[in-house]
């Protein structure tokens, strides 16, 4: 049987409501195959050497008992895992970095490589945070169509960003535009060090930029206790919606926190 962490309950619900009128500019952030990413094309920049800190980041765990590709975790608990793909305005990362921190919830962010070349001091104010970040590789291109070299490159090179900034490849590997991982893809993220590809069984869709009540809908109408949700750094909709989504979440008596947690 697994044991199950027990979070610290989501409790400040004024907290929640203060960053409820939070506004930011909307950014271009990772989103499925059919979103155009005008950053595709571009040549990766050279990566910053930024020295780790001198105490590691956790790095990858085996879970046993839980599959190559995890998309939520067991269904008795009352805790729920929030997710975001990490990409587009700093602005936007550290508005809801705050508004979780706020509310005393922890988040997964899974990194795009080319975005922490651009803001490398973002990987070290995740994890200071006390939140997992993963590896959601290099250029955000769809991996699932690359030859094996390519798509073995962009889970390595993004993996070397993260150790550069924080000592370990990071806590978790999600494939770009793309729920779930090919075979082929699965078996190079584990040979980069990834024992499991992590999936979600709850999608937002803010990357639609569908509003603010719509986001916290299509995330309230299906998530349940050991769910994975699917959000997105970079969207003004997402920074309006937290507050309000983890209020609900709080009400229902489930806790956010980082997927490490859910499932240890």
């Amino acid at each position: 049987m697994r044991r199950v962490t027990q979070a610290e309950p989501i409790r400040r619900r004024s907290a929640l409501r203060a960053g409820a009128g939070l506004t930011a500019a909307l950014a271009a952030g990772c989103a499925p195959a059919e979103q155009t990413d005008t950053a595709t094309s571009a040549p990766a920049p050279k990566a910053h050497r930024t020295a780790p800190a001198t105490r590691a980041a956790p790095g990858p765990r085996r879970f046993p008992g839980q599959p190559a590709q995890i998309a939520h975790g067991p269904r008795s608990t009352d805790q729920v895992a929030l997710t975001f793909h990490g990409q587009g305005d700093p602005d936007v990362a550290h508005a809801l970095l705050k508004q979780a921190e706020r509310a005393r919830a922890h988040i997964t962010v899974l990194a795009v490589g080319t975005w922490l070349d651009k803001h490398p001091d973002l990987a070290r104010r995740i994890i200071d945070g006390g939140h997992d970040l993963g590896n959601h590789t290099m250029r955000h291109i769809g991996i699932s169509e690359l030859p094996e070299d390519e798509a073995r490159a962009e889970i390595t090179d993004c993996a070397d960003r993260i150790r550069r900034l924080t000592g370990s490849i990071g806590t978790w590997f999600r494939p770009s535009r793309t729920r779930t991982a090919t075979p082929l893809v699965a078996r190079l993220a584990q040979g980069a060090g990834y024992p499991h590809v992590l999936s979600y069984d709850v999608d937002s869709l803010d990357y639609t930029s569908p509003g603010q009540e719509a986001v916290v809908q299509n995330v309230v109408s299906a998530v349940r206790p050991g769910s994975i949700v699917s959000l997105h750094f970079g969207y003004a909709d997402t920074v309006k919606a937290l507050p309000t989504l983890l209020d609900h979440l709080d009400r229902r008596g489930l806790s956010a926190v980082t997927c490490t947690e859910l499932l240890s």
